[in-house]
């Protein structure tokens, strides 16, 4: 392999590997449940 191809795939390798990551955004479409209250009270 030449020079300049090899140069070329790891340009090309570089820019890929750098490109800005979108962030995933979740939406929770229900609350989240409350945790259950203490009571002062044992079983």
């Amino acid at each position: 392999m030449s020079k300049k191809a090899m140069f070329a795939c790891v340009l090309v390798a570089f820019v890929a590997a750098c490109a800005a990551k979108e962030e995933e955004v979740v939406y929770v479409e229900e609350p989240v449940s409350q945790e259950p209250v203490f009571t002062g009270k044992y079983k």
